[in-house]
């Protein structure tokens, strides 16, 4: 049975909510570079300590949603059905992820992204804390016998190296002409390697 949120944590998110959103207009409105913290608490009419307790940075305003990405990946090795192999559960993710990202109105944000070093270097450091999350993930699944059985499991680097072969694809992907077909094509080659990556002895 899912646990539905109190008052207080609904209020939390609505105020995270509100301060994503503000912050996501003046960026539009005024260039990233031109808008300050500051701009962004007045606006949302929020103190600035409370917008630091939900974003840590003025960087972390523009990927609202980088936690939840993260959960999201790893819930989809962890909360898999029991029967159902690693990698396609992966795609399955990454899919909805693409889709998320390249839906109407993100454009914008990723001109804005890729206009601003600082934003692309956050973008690089949250895509290796997110693969390394997964590998995790995958780490500890490949030594369950869920996935291992008989068979040894995958060695850590094969984990790791999985982990960022599927970040990649969702950096990849949304990129394309066609997104969608674009995860499909990296993760024919994601599941070769996964099926030909050592395992422990």
């Amino acid at each position: 049975m899912t646990v539905q949120p109190g008052r207080r944590e609904r209020k939390k998110a609505a105020t995270r909510q509100k301060i994503a959103d503000t912050a996501t207009r003046l960026f539009q409105e005024r260039g990233y570079d031109a808008v300050g913290i500051r701009d962004v608490a007045a606006e949302a009419d929020v103190a600035v300590t409370t917008l630091f307790s939900h974003f840590a940075s003025k960087e972390a305003l523009v990927f609202e949603l980088d936690e939840d990405f993260e959960q999201r990946l790893v819930r989809a090795v962890t909360d898999r059905a029991p029967q159902e192999p690693l990698i396609p559960a992966l795609r399955r993710e990454i899919h909805a992820l693409v889709r998320h990202c390249t839906a109407d109105g993100a454009a914008p944000i990723w001109r804005m992204i890729d206009a601003s070093p600082a934003l692309r270097q956050y973008e690089a450091s949250m895509r290796l804390r997110h693969a390394e999350s997964l590998a995790k993930a995958i780490a500890a699944d490949s030594d369950s016998d869920r996935t291992s059985g008989p068979n040894p499991p995958r060695t850590a680097t094969t984990c790791r190296t999985i982990a960022r072969f599927a970040i990649d694809a969702f950096s990849l992907a949304r990129e394309e002409p066609d997104p969608q077909a674009a995860v499909d094509e990296i993760f024919v080659m994601i599941e070769a390697a996964w099926e030909a990556g050592p395992r422990r002895h």
